[in-house]
């Protein structure tokens, strides 16, 4: 079956606690933590093999100036497989998000793989800056 994109706070905590267990920054978070952070998040996007979740991104934003993409994880399973790509070209696709002047992004790995979404390497990060629009 293939990998499909979802939108939305529809994501089994559980599920995304044990994906997160194959990031080094989001090891540790718990049930609660994982369900506040949910409930404190923007847009939440999701990847999904059958009912499993293979991926997971998140972003927080005032939808015209400013946004923070958050917690891009992929399963190792599903790694190299397009999943982290679907995700990431779902996010500054999106009807709100592409209209976003400017997205922040704090990454100590994977820059390359950024960049091939128009962000760019920065002393704070990266970011993807575009005209604003108001």
């Amino acid at each position: 079956m293939a990998v499909v994109i979802r939108e939305g706070h529809d994501v089994d905590i559980r599920q995304l606690q044990a994906l997160c267990h194959h990031a080094p920054w989001a090891a540790g978070r718990t049930p609660d933590g994982i369900k506040l952070m949910l409930e404190n998040t923007d847009y939440i996007f999701s990847a999904w093999d059958d009912r499993r979740l293979v991926g997971f991104a998140r972003v927080l934003t005032d939808r015209i100036y400013r946004a923070t993409l958050w917690d891009v994880v992929v399963h190792p399973d599903y790694q190299g497989q397009g999943v982290g790509e679907s995700l990431m070209k779902t996010i500054v696709s999106h009807p709100v998000l592409s209209g976003v002047q400017k997205f922040w992004l704090n990454t100590r790995d994977k820059q390359a793989f950024y960049e091939r979404f128009g962000f760019v390497r920065s002393d704070q990060g990266m970011f993807l800056e575009r005209p604003s629009k108001g």
